[in-house]
This record gives C-alpha cells, structure tokens and sequence, in this order.
C-alpha cells in the first residue's frame, strides 16, 4: 500500500486485533513501534516479530507521563490506538477500569499526539456503543440508545474526544465500530467462555437472555483490511466505519 505516513505507533502491540495490525503493517513495510504492559496482551503474540528490523517493542505504561514524554520523542506519522480494557461483561465491578485504561489512556494520547503535530489517528472503538439497538445492520447514523456496559460508554467517550480534537486542531481521526471479531491470537471473550463451559460439560451452556438472541462476527484479517482500506481511502476530517457483516448467528 502507497501512502505517505510509514512510521507508525501501535497501542496494544501485543493483544488480540493488535498483533494482526502489527503482522499486516509489516507485510506493507511500515516502520512500527508497538507498545503494551501485557495487562490482557501476550509477549507470544509479537515474539517473531521483535527480531525484525521494522518493529520496535516498547514496554510502558500509556498513563505514566513520563514513559509517554519518552515515547513521543520519537517521530510517528501516524497512531494505531488498540490499547484499551475489554472485558465488557464484568466492567460493572470496578468500573473505574474502563474510565481509566479507555477513556483517560485516550486522551493522553490524544494530547501527546497534539504537542507532537501527529495527524492521524486510528482508534478501535466497539459496536457496543449502540447497546441494545434494534436497528440491523447497524448505520453509522441511527439514534445512540441508553448505554448497557462501561465498556462502551468508555469508548463512546473516547470518540467525542478524538472528534473535538479533530476539529480543535486539524487531527485526521479514523474511528472503528466492530462487531465481534474472531481469528488469530483470539484469546479472551464470550466464545473462550463458551468452550470452557462446553469442555467442562458438553450437555450444558449457560446462556445470557432466551437463547434467540443472534450476534455477528468479523474475521480479524477482514477486520484489518477494512481498516487500512479506509484510511487509503478516506477523505474526511472525521471518519467513522462500522464494520462488521450481515450475516448473523444464534448464541
């Protein structure tokens, strides 16, 4: 892929749809600095990859001040921000986890990214910030619900952030709404819990609602594709994608 920005920063270098953004920039011939402090990423992930001569590891923590003084001293062209808590269904019990590893995370980077004239931005949002919509597929402009979990009023958060610094200060932002993505390196979430139930007991799953409720899920190397396509291709300040497929099954 042609493009004019080649040193990237990638947050959350060594999670789930982090390291498959790592593995399909360096197959594009990127300059990357990945970064993660292994809270829910694994070093296994990126370990073929730390031999390599365009990859970088850094391991820090994004709400230190000082380890991102340090960081930024570097030159980005552009932010992979995939960092992030993602544990939707227990955000409830210390809710202060989505606030600071989402929300707050974001908008250090965000004003690092400031200081440093960085103009572009990549943020892995979640289709949970729709809750519980009845609109499928989902349009990038139905009507927002009341929220359901921490996790996704956290990420909605972080979207006005990124969008008020867009327009405050000429940040080209690319937001991303998944669906439930599937693939490489998937390592935690309601499909893991699943088979761990079934592996205790075939004849029995513990299921969430009536049983008829239906979900939707991307491929981890759809999901990346769909990303760097867009933001080849886009032209606005301020752009927002949902990805995900029409197609659904029953959990």
């Amino acid at each position: 892929m042609k493009n004019n920005f080649k040193r990237a920063l990638v947050t959350g270098c060594a999670g789930f749809i982090g390291s498959n953004l790592v593995e399909s920039l360096l197959d594009k011939n990127y300059i990357i600095t990945g970064v993660d402090n292994f809270r829910t990423g694994k070093k296994k992930f990126i370990a073929k990859n730390l031999v390599k001569k365009n990859f970088k590891f850094i391991k820090i923590d994004l709400l230190n001040k000082n380890d991102l003084g340090r960081l930024f001293k570097q030159k980005f062209d552009i932010v992979f921000h995939f960092a992030a808590n993602a544990d939707v269904r227990k955000g409830h019990l210390n809710p202060l986890n989505d606030l600071k590893y989402n929300t707050i995370m974001t908008s250090k980077l965000l004003e690092e990214c400031r200081k440093s004239k960085i103009k572009r931005f990549v943020f892995c949002s979640t289709g949970s910030i729709y809750g519980e919509t009845r609109v499928i597929p989902t349009p990038e402009n139905v009507n927002f619900p009341i929220q359901t979990s921490m996790y996704g009023a956290s990420k909605l958060a972080c979207e006005g952030l990124i969008q008020a610094y867009s327009e405050a200060y000429g940040l080209k932002s690319y937001i991303y709404r998944f669906v439930s993505i599937l693939g490489p390196n998937y390592s935690h979430g309601h499909v893991i819990d699943f088979y761990k139930k079934l592996y205790k007991n075939k004849n029995i799953l513990k299921v969430l609602g009536d049983g008829n409720q239906r979900k939707s899920y991307l491929h981890v190397n759809d999901c990346i594709n769909a990303i760097l396509l867009t933001i080849k291709k886009s032209k606005k300040k301020i752009n927002i994608f949902n990805l995900g497929t029409n197609e659904t099954i029953t959990v």
